[in-house]
């Protein structure tokens, strides 16, 4: 395990509070890795806090945990990555059970699984047990998948995954971006159920439970048309030809009853309407055709990565 070279990824923005035992408790558990903390614009003290507990200190002046992490995959050099929030949530004594998965089973991502342990009872936050409820149903049902928790922040990566994850979003919706991209591209998962506290006092969430709800909402509808455009415009096509039918069937039903089309706008808009529908699925079928090839592109840029 020692000449294996491990880095510890702790994105922090005011973490002060808790930032010395998370640095502590990880040094603690994986002695022989190397603890990376990357200030997000601190106002408090935290990287001051976190260099005097033994951390490696970094700096990402961008706002939002995507952009930290976007810096962190590029910048560091390691055989496994473990990255975990510094808001003392997730206890240390799961670290060696994830690495473990990765240096020795090959795992390109391991998911430390909240939900199914104590997160339902130890998280005191309103609405965000259903809101990772209403987000474990959405991915699970458009991926196919059956991941326990989609947006963990307690994960362990492989480097073939760190370095070819391309990171497009900006904040807290980093995550489910992380888990659709690694369900899409068939990278190797597990999950692991891992213990969870909630924050302790004094320590403030970061969490907009509205707002960052919104975002990773509209994160899986933008990457759900993106990864699945066929699906996507398809299900819009059948929209707008349900519409439609429920405009033109009462029309045609008149003119079998009378001979006579006395609505003429609606059957013009109904044909409009009918028409942007089959120029949807249209585009449905190009752009999956453009996706397959995608994929195809992927899979040899995953083994020059791989070779690197």
């Amino acid at each position: 395990m020692k000449d294996r070279k491990v880095a510890v990824l702790i994105p922090c923005w005011n973490e002060s509070k808790t930032i010395k035992k998370v640095v502590e408790d990880y040094k603690n558990t994986l002695p022989y890795a190397d603890i990376y903390v990357y200030d997000n614009n601190s106002t408090d003290q935290t990287a001051r806090i976190a260099r005097e507990a033994g951390a490696i200190v970094r700096y990402e002046p961008r706002q939002g945990k995507g952009n930290v992490i976007r810096t962190m995959f590029r910048e560091i050099e390691a055989d496994c990555y473990l990255m975990v929030d510094g808001d003392d949530t997730y206890p240390a004594e799961d670290a060696q059970k994830m690495v473990d998965l990765v240096l020795n089973n090959n795992v390109d991502m391991v998911i430390g699984d909240r939900l199914s342990s104590t997160y339902f009872t130890e998280n005191k936050r309103m609405f965000h047990n259903t809101g990772n409820r209403l987000v474990r149903f959405l991915i699970n049902f458009l991926f196919h998948s059956h991941i326990s928790d989609i947006m963990t922040g307690y994960r362990a990566f492989s480097p073939l995954f760190v370095k070819s994850f391309p990171v497009l979003s900006e904040g807290f919706e980093i995550e489910t971006e992380m888990t659709i991209h690694a369900l899409d591209k068939n990278f190797l998962l597990e999950e692991v159920s891992v213990g969870y506290r909630d924050r302790p006092a004094g320590s403030e969430s970061k969490l907009h439970t509205i707002s960052d709800g919104m975002k990773v909402l509209k994160t899986i509808v933008t990457l759900f048309k993106e990864y699945k455009p066929f699906l996507f415009f398809s299900l819009a096509a059948v929209l707008l030809w349900g519409i439609t039918l429920m405009f033109f069937l009462p029309v045609l039903w008149e003119y079998f009853q009378t001979g006579k089309v006395p609505r003429f706008p609606t059957v013009i808009i109904s044909g409009v309407v009918a028409t942007f529908g089959i120029l949807l699925w249209i585009c449905g079928v190009i752009l999956d055709v453009m996706i397959k090839k995608h994929r195809q592109l992927y899979e040899l840029y995953l083994n020059y990565v791989k070779e690197k």
